[in-house]
């Protein structure tokens, strides 16, 4: 046990500053948005202290708290990061004080809206997904993957994008809680299910850690139909969440009628809850039907991968146009996990952390530039580099991390999932490769379309970046940089986490095929 409990520090501190700025006057709107990003500041200082003192290769589980919560039911507060969830815990903190500067004026354009709320909002969201990374007890990750939408729905529906009418963004918020209200109560289902298997065959239990130790070991001998029935109950959810095709469709209304900061962090935050959550719970809880349903898995993810990057490319609207893109980058992420390999399920985790900054550095600029405008529309800009080069050139970096150019950080994670998957499915390897080429299409086709040629009319007015905005780039470009030169220190943290996912079951690296004297295999 710690002296000093970090974990609960880590979604204490936003939660108490959210509910702190909604007692500000209503009048304090810039103290409001200080706090806020003071507080996020002050999250991001406790997420460096985890991984400075983090120590990759010790325990499983570090930074453990444990208390009695509910013991009637087999629940406790229990929280604990490995190298998978560090990773993840610190782009969410290095993302919201980026997203509270990014998104400085968004709740002031009208005089409705409450920058209290807005800000406050935000602080909730970055507060429930910790809670979520650092869960050992599934009943109380259950609870805060379910809450987090809350805090999200209002962003969408109450904060959206200035352009848009708000019955548009009420009808995107409502869809999008729906969608997930849908997979989080078919989740529930799934972890009562659990319970009750491990209350038929001991004490019930909703802990993590126990559960797998159980199942690992073959103490916890679960029927398979029954594993089946409730991996798929946890994957539902997931698979919302993520998104994987066809459960996707939430995804591209709801990130255009959100402001480019809610966008960004829907995508590149709350979303990867979905993909963290295959990783350690569909994976590690039900080994035999992870397996049993792989090719299936694998199969959506790279039609997935194929269809984001197809519909991208068809897109008008250029925020959509990133939308789709991200369904593309979530196929990557999922086809990696699934891979049930060390580099495909290390490749994946690196990809969650660089899609979650490439993401948010276009979508961000894309957001400054349509503010600009006035529009979304790919057909009302042209020449936007002669105006404002600046700008321009940020987003071309932010483009070429999207497609996956070397010597960005994107390009490592993709080249991990695709070597990782070639080695156990190389027909599904092959298929996403193709999605290289689709996404130097859309990529490139946007830039083109939007940046150079003649100055549009209406685009002769435009200014480059300013200072606040480039301290909300500046960054991004600089870890797109470095972790496409240099990605070992984060890879040194993932892979035990990884290595310790495939130990726990059973699984291991296919071997390389070695040719013999007379050009057969063995």
């Amino acid at each position: 046990m710690n002296a000093i409990p970090w974990l609960t520090l880590l979604w204490v501190v936003p939660a108490i500053g959210a509910v702190v700025i909604l007692m500000l006057p209503p009048r304090l709107r810039v103290v409001a948005k200080w706090a806020a990003l003071a507080t996020s500041v002050g999250v991001l200082a406790l997420a460096i202290v985890l991984a400075v003192r983090f120590d990759p290769g010790g325990d499983q589980y570090q930074f453990v708290e444990s208390r009695s919560w509910i013991p009637a039911f087999g629940t406790r507060y229990e929280l604990g990061i490995d190298g998978i969830a560090l990773a993840l815990v610190v782009l969410t903190a290095v993302l919201l004080p980026l997203l509270l500067l990014a998104g400085w004026n968004d709740a002031d354009a009208d005089r409705r809206r409450a920058t209290h709320r807005y800000v406050a909002l935000m602080l909730l969201v970055e507060a429930m997904v910790m809670v979520s990374f650092t869960a050992l007890d599934i009943f109380l990750f259950y609870i805060f993957f379910e809450a987090m939408l809350i805090p999200m729905y209002f962003l969408i529906a109450g904060f959206g994008a200035a352009e848009q009418a708000p019955g548009q963004r009420s009808r995107a918020a409502v869809k999008f809680l729906l969608y997930n209200l849908a997979g989080g109560l078919v989740m529930l289902a799934a972890v009562i299910g659990l319970y009750v298997v491990t209350a038929d065959q001991g004490g019930g239990t909703f802990d993590f850690r126990e559960i797998v130790s159980a199942v690992s070991s073959g103490s916890l001998d679960i029927d398979p139909t029954v594993g089946k029935a409730l991996f798929l109950g946890f994957m539902f959810a997931f698979a919302v969440k993520a998104p994987l095709w066809p459960l996707h469709t939430w995804l591209p209304d709801a990130a255009v009628q959100a402001t480019p900061a809610g966008a960004v962090l829907m995508m590149a935050v709350v979303d990867k809850v979905g993909t963290f959550a295959m990783l350690r719970y569909c994976v590690q809880l039900f080994p035999d039907a992870t397996r049993y349903f792989t090719p299936l898995i694998v199969t959506l993810a790279v039609i997935g991968i194929i269809y984001g990057a197809i519909l991208a490319i068809g897109q008008t609207d250029l925020m959509r146009l990133i939308a789709y893109t991200s369904i593309s980058h979530f196929g990557f992420i999922i086809l990696g996990i699934f891979a049930l390999t060390s580099q495909g399920q290390s490749g994946s985790t690196l990809y969650m952390v660089n899609h979650g900054i490439a993401t948010a550095a276009l979508m961000l600029i894309a957001g400054f530039l349509v503010s600009r405008r006035g529009s979304r529309a790919i057909a009302d800009f042209g020449g936007v580099q002669k105006v404002a080069p600046l700008l321009a050139g940020t987003f071309l970096v932010a483009g070429l991390a999207t497609l996956s150019l070397p010597g960005l950080g994107p390009f490592v994670s993709e080249f991990l999932v695709l070597i990782g998957t070639f080695t156990r499915y190389p027909v599904a390897a092959v298929c996403a490769s193709v999605a290289l080429v689709l996404a130097a299409i859309y990529v490139l086709w946007m830039y083109q379309r939007v940046m150079t040629g003649p100055v549009n009319k209406g685009t002769e007015r435009l200014t480059d970046l300013h200072g606040r905005e480039m301290l909300v780039v500046a960054p991004l470009l600089a870890l797109l940089l470095a972790l496409g030169i240099y990605p070992a220190p984060v890879l040194d943290v993932i892979d035990p986490a990884v290595g310790h996912t495939l130990t726990v079951i059973d699984e291991r690296d296919p071997a390389p095929a070695v040719a013999e004297p007379d050009g057969g295999d063995r």
